[in-house]
């Protein structure tokens, strides 16, 4: 962090009438708690953005996160801009961006939202003690949670670590007299507020395009992810009519079963709150099954908040002692799970869908991920590490959480001898192979017999479909039994020591 000495000079003292809110992963201006607090304490308010470069500059120069992040800033600034207000745009570290337009402005706070992955936290507390330097405040408010810190805990008044009993306090505490403020939104337009300003002349910089910023565009234009509210829009108008069956389809990665707005709630281009508030009026049985899901958010947030280590070790200590797989077998094993070429049909079709779209069905990404480190013994971290780099919708808390769980190494986790057993989920949740012949194309002649286990089929079989394991289509890298029983062993080994 730059010293005070190093920060521009403030040629006035900071206004309690002039506030600067700094957009992250909020990137709306409809139900947004920092521009709310924002017009209610000040009479102008200014907005920005800063495109961070300690987040893009380590990132492949093709990146659809970043031209969704793009997409949906350059709309924000347009809805801003129609409001009498308009989007000052950085590109730059936030520790000197933030301070440096603040005291440019005259501003006397600046708001945010927060943020819960540690290194964002360390970020806000650089820009805090940055403007406090200049005599300007800094306040970050609830947003992208519904509960967060102490609102939701045990009796014994401290954090959950298992899910069910912390969803029921969720909703036991949403149940409760006046419960529903919770989900009430946050206006940014009213009489008693105070108004958007547009950005000073000298201060107003166009928006930077992908290539200005170092990227190229990637395929997410013939994806129809369409960025930013209106994609948000468009997304929750087209699931809404399948709420009501979401339970019954959710698994299915071949049918039109989830929402797909995991993108749209990784970059706030729409409300948890309003989301939250839909499934929670709607009582269906659907509805109620989305809303878990949501819930699952707010807790992967707590968990992320409360036990930062979690980013690289295991949340059971115990069970940073296993012995996963390495070497020269491990990663060839590892870059053929990448490429989805392990043999296993709905991994490899997971794993296609992660690498050609960006998203991954939520189904498959627990069979992945139970793959991966259960069947090929390899540390979860990688596989965290590798979504991390493919999903659009990336989003520390879930991924680790999600990862951890898989691997049986979290709170909650999934126990470790439950190991998803890869063909008969893929039998069960892709019967008729509709999912696996789309991401897995040279599989498309197989019979569905042996749709799921094509190793299976005879040299005949094999010369009538014209698909030749070995050739064709690999031949498993794994045989699913014995790696079932390493896998045992190796939890059982690190129980054992544990009880020494």
């Amino acid at each position: 962090m730059p010293p005070a000495s190093s920060l521009p000079a403030v040629s006035a003292p900071p206004s309690r009438e002039i506030a600067l809110v700094w957009f992250r992963r909020d990137l709306r201006d409809y139900d947004h708690a920092a521009l709310y607090h924002a017009l209610k304490s000040a009479r102008r308010v200014f907005c920005v953005f800063v495109f961070d470069r300690d987040i893009l500059d380590p990132l492949p120069r093709q990146d659809r996160r970043v031209e969704f992040l793009h997409g949906s800033i350059g709309e924000l600034a347009g809805a801003l801009r129609a409001r009498g207000g308009g989007l000052i745009v950085r590109h730059g570290r936030p520790h000197e961006e933030i301070p440096r337009l603040a005291v440019a402005l005259g501003a006397g706070t600046v708001f945010a939202n927060r943020d819960y992955e540690p290194a964002a936290i360390t970020r806000d507390e650089l820009v805090a003690q940055a403007l406090a330097e200049s005599g300007v405040a800094f306040r970050a408010t609830k947003d992208q949670a519904v509960f967060d810190g102490d609102e939701v805990l045990t009796q014994g008044g401290a954090p959950f670590s298992v899910f069910t009993p912390y969803k029921n306090a969720w909703l036991k505490r949403l149940a409760a007299p006046g419960g529903d403020f919770y989900l009430r939104p946050y206006p940014t337009e009213g009489a008693a507020f105070g108004t958007l300003a547009a950005p000073p002349a000298d201060l107003d910089q166009p928006l930077p395009s992908l290539a200005d910023l170092g990227f190229a565009p990637t395929n997410l234009a013939d994806l129809k992810v369409l960025p930013g509210m209106a994609g948000a829009r468009a997304r929750l108008a087209d699931f809404l009519p399948r709420l009501a069956r979401y339970k019954a389809l959710r698994d299915f990665p071949g049918v039109k079963g989830v929402s797909y707005l995991s993108v749209h709630l990784r970059f706030g281009t729409l409300s948890i709150r309003e989301l939250a508030g839909l499934a929670w009026r709607d009582g269906s049985e659907g509805a109620q099954a989305w809303l878990n899901e949501l819930i699952w958010r707010d807790f992967y947030f707590m968990i992320l908040a409360r036990h930062p280590r979690v980013v690289g070790a295991c949340f059971r200590p115990e069970y940073d002692a296993l012995a996963w797989d390495e070497g020269p077998d491990a990663d060839e094993r590892f870059a053929a799970w990448c490429a989805g070429r392990t043999g296993y049909p709905l991994v490899d079709a997971a794993q296609r869908q992660l690498n050609q779209t960006g998203y991954m069905h939520n189904r498959l990404r627990m069979v992945s991920a139970s793959f991966l480190t259960k069947d090929l013994g390899i540390d979860w971290r990688r596989g965290e590490a590798y979504f991390a780099e493919q999903l659009i919708d990336f989003d520390l808390a879930a991924n680790n959480g999600g990862w951890q769980w898989a691997a049986s190494t979290g709170c909650d986790a999934q126990p470790y001898f439950r190991i998803f057993n890869p063909v008969t989920q893929s039998e069960k949740f892709d019967p008729e192979g509709h999912f696996i012949r789309r991401y897995v194309p040279e599989l498309a002649t197989v019979p569905a017999k042996y749709l799921h286990a094509p190793w299976t089929m005879g040299p005949l079989v094999q010369e009538a479909c014209e698909v030749k394991i070995g050739r064709d289509y690999p031949a498993p890298v794994v045989d699913h039994a014995s790696a079932r029983e390493t896998t045992l062993a190796r939890f059982a080994a690190v129980k054992g020591a544990a009880a020494e």
